[in-house]
């Protein structure tokens, strides 16, 4: 199996040669490219097709939301992973709507981010469960008035699959969804990929996104009990 093609990019180079050197210890990834702006950003990742860019947020020149708007618009199956101050960092939701595949925290341990990396060339999103109930406090507070046509996409998802979206945009993982439904995991695993087909969504963090544009869920509602 060929190696992840990782492209890294902060505008601050002690930290990029940092990042390299804790990547240097899987064997499985490989560095193929740095970026000190998001407009190189964006023109490596032309050039250089990695799996995965670990894409800053503030830097110059271009920032890392709209550089992972021209990265994913431009179709190329390249998925983008956010690193983060987080607590700090106004600019998170804004990347995730733009496209972003997820996120990591800059402090993160170096076996979560080679972890996260892997999660994320394998094309599953990452909502860390450490700091998920963050996001999507701030999904909710970043979201604008519920969009009607959004809320139309919804129809074609049978009740169960509503649920589950439900709970998705809560923040639960697919082993909390799978426990509050009653269900076996690996059913949960399945309406999320029929979720995620019937609605046209790239991952889970637009579910996410979604959930809250639609009103499916509304800032400071708890789960159901089912």
């Amino acid at each position: 199996m060929s190696a992840l093609r990782v492209l890294l990019v902060d505008d601050d180079d002690l930290m990029r040669a940092g990042l390299r050197a804790v990547l240097s210890v899987d064997e499985s990834i490989d560095v193929v490219g740095e970026a000190g702006d998001g407009r190189r950003a964006v023109e490596l990742s032309r050039e250089l097709r990695p799996d995965v860019v670990l894409m800053d947020i503030r830097m110059p020149v271009l920032d890392g939301v709209a550089a992972t708007r021209e990265i994913v618009s431009a179709g190329s199956p390249t998925r983008v992973l956010i690193l983060t101050t987080f607590s700090d960092d106004d600019y998170v939701f804004g990347a995730l709507r733009a496209g972003a595949s997820g996120f990591v925290l800059k402090r993160t341990r170096p076996e979560q981010l080679m972890a996260a990396i892997h999660t994320i060339a394998e094309g599953d999103s990452l909502l860390s469960p450490s700091v998920t109930r963050t996001v999507i406090d701030r999904v909710a507070r970043e979201s604008g008035p519920l969009d009607p046509a959004a809320g139309r996409r919804l129809l074609g998802l049978t009740p169960r699959e509503r649920d589950v979206l439900e709970l998705i945009g809560r923040g639960l993982s697919n082993g909390e969804i799978a426990t509050a439904l009653v269900v076996e995991e690996s059913t949960v695993k399945t309406h999320v990929k029929r979720i995620l087909a019937k609605l046209n969504l790239r991952d889970r963090v637009q579910a996410v996104v979604l959930a809250y544009e639609t009103g499916l869920v509304r800032p400071g509602e708890q789960p159901a009990a089912r």
